[in-house]
């Protein structure tokens, strides 16, 4: 996480620090152009790494609506053994992807796409379920970055 943070403060970045192990890096920057921003380091991690990252930034007010938001009830979201994921996605997906990822909704999981974000409910263990962070990219025809519920909502109280 010591690397990550230096090649965010490479290109200029300011206030980083990274937030539990999970590729989720904070930093100020005076540019609010955030598709800018992500292809710009999209560039900057291609060229240090020798591998394509996909980027995906949110501000602390983004990130904060996405955690307060409730696309499924209470009971399920609070159902022993229920979690919920939140895939982050550079664009919103079309709508033939968004009818092929609601299609796919079983007993077992379920979806909600609000804007570039999707919510998946898993009622199952993740290594049982039917899908995968390469299944929902395929199938939403877009890169997704997967975060538990839980760690967005510790980020949340951690920077706003």
């Amino acid at each position: 996480m010591d690397y990550l943070r230096s090649l965010f403060e490479n290109l200029g970045f300011s206030n980083v620090e990274t937030f539990i192990a999970s590729g989720n890096v904070i930093f100020d920057s005076p540019s609010r152009n955030s598709q800018a921003l992500e292809k710009k380091i999209e560039a900057h991690l291609l060229q240090s790494l020798g591998y394509a990252v996909a980027t995906f930034i949110r501000s602390t007010s983004e990130l904060a609506d996405i955690a307060r938001h409730k696309p499924f009830s209470e009971i399920e979201l609070n159902t022993p053994g229920h979690t919920l994921f939140i895939g982050f996605m550079a664009a919103v997906p079309t709508g033939a992807a968004k009818k092929s990822l609601l299609a796919a909704s079983s007993k077992s999981e379920d979806f909600h796409l609000k804007g570039r974000e999707c919510y998946w409910l898993l009622r199952t263990s993740f290594r049982d379920s039917k899908f995968s962070g390469p299944r929902l990219e395929k199938t939403l025809g877009l890169p997704v970055t997967l975060r538990n519920s839980t760690t967005v909502r510790k980020l949340v109280a951690k920077y706003s």
